[in-house]
């Protein structure tokens, strides 16, 4: 009995100190190893936006102006949106059980697109891919205006917006694989209050750009077996302090939007260094310490670190085509802090701060 006592005191101690060695282990810190010695380090900088559907009346499209002037300063090489790609629409189509409400919300049906060129979206996908690899200097308008379509039948909406707007205005008509419901979308795209089409898909054109890379993802999304029950938990772990601090300060933003240099002002904030910690309260945060025995706020907060992982490596993926090039990334401003962060973390990466860019003055 002794022996076994002693071989009990022995596991216990030898667990208690591997928990205490699992508590104290520091992993290895990527971010700390910068680089490269030799070539430009890449340069990301993430501008966290409202989603300008959800902005009052007073909003106006014209006060983007601005904002793209600022932007335009920093003339990034390479701009990319919260947005699902065409190919990852299409693989979440192949199943329905799990994505069909994400597809329905967060993807266009590229049916029209497909019955006026012919191909589905693997062959748009690699027939736009083929094209760009051997897009020429000085384009016609034939071109762009069949490289539109492709991008339309590809599920690639923002980008085919690129090369609508990079035509003259009387070159914006049917033709090359553009039949009337396409050219109809197209001028619908155009006039959307969206940050991907009214700002990110305006600045590329404007800066000679020909397309923009959509990194969202949300494949992380799946059914909850109890809806209401995780709903109701989720919005108790929500209706705390910082969310009303929150929901105050976007109110007082927003009734300034029509106001010179409103639009501006509301940007400055969203990006500025308090807006990450306060969002993490009112929401991550709140869902970390969400008490039901079904761990609701747990398994919600763990989709939203799976989609911001999956979002950072789509973002990397891009710089990995051309190192050492300037991203912009308009993207949800809570997602912004995320972002950054595990992206910091890659050795040739440097994070560059929006407000840098982004003028104080009214204009």
């Amino acid at each position: 009995m002794r022996r076994r006592n002693i071989v009990i005191a022995v596991l216990f101690a030898l667990t208690a100190s591997a928990a205490a060695s699992a508590q104290s282990y520091t992993p290895f810190d990527t971010g700390a190893y910068k680089g490269p010695d030799v070539g430009p380090a890449n340069q990301l900088m993430v501008l966290g936006s409202p989603h300008l559907s959800n902005l009052p009346s007073t909003f106006d499209p014209a006060q983007v102006e601005p904002l793209i002037d600022d932007l335009q300063s920093w003339a990034p090489q390479a701009i990319a949106i919260e947005s699902i790609s065409g190919a990852g629409c299409d693989v979440m189509r192949q199943y329905p059980d799990r994505y069909s409400d994400s597809v329905e919300a967060y993807c266009w049906n590229p049916a029209p697109a497909a019955a006026a060129t012919g191909l589905d979206v693997p062959a748009a996908t690699a027939a736009w891919q083929a094209a760009l690899a051997s897009w020429p200097p000085v384009p016609t308008a034939a071109e762009r205006r069949h490289l539109a379509a492709l991008f339309l039948a590809g599920g690639e909406s923002a980008s085919a917006l690129v090369q609508w707007l990079r035509l003259a205005d009387m070159d914006r008509h049917e033709g090359d694989g553009l039949d009337a419901a396409l050219v109809a979308r197209l001028e619908k795209l155009r006039a959307r209050n969206d940050e991907s089409l009214l700002i990110a898909a305006a600045l590329a054109a404007r800066l000679g750009l020909e397309r923009v890379f959509a990194i969202d993802d949300h494949t992380a999304d799946a059914p909850v077996s109890n809806e209401a029950a995780y709903g109701k938990a989720i919005e108790q772990a929500w209706d705390n302090p910082a969310t009303a601090r929150r929901f105050k300060e976007a109110d007082a933003l927003q009734a300034r939007l029509g106001e010179p240099g409103g639009l501006l002002a509301l940007y400055r904030a969203y990006n500025g260094p308090d807006y990450a910690p306060l969002a993490y309260r009112s929401d991550f945060g709140a869902a970390l310490e969400e008490p039901s025995p079904q761990r609701f706020g747990r398994g919600y907060l763990g989709y939203w670190e799976t989609r911001n992982l999956r979002m950072a490596a789509n973002l990397r993926d891009v710089f990995a085509a051309r190192p050492g090039i300037r991203v912009l990334l308009i993207v949800g401003a809570s997602h912004k802090g995320y972002i950054e962060h595990y992206l910091d973390q890659m050795h040739d990466m440097v994070i560059v701060d929006p407000l840098t860019v982004l003028q104080e003055t009214p204009r």
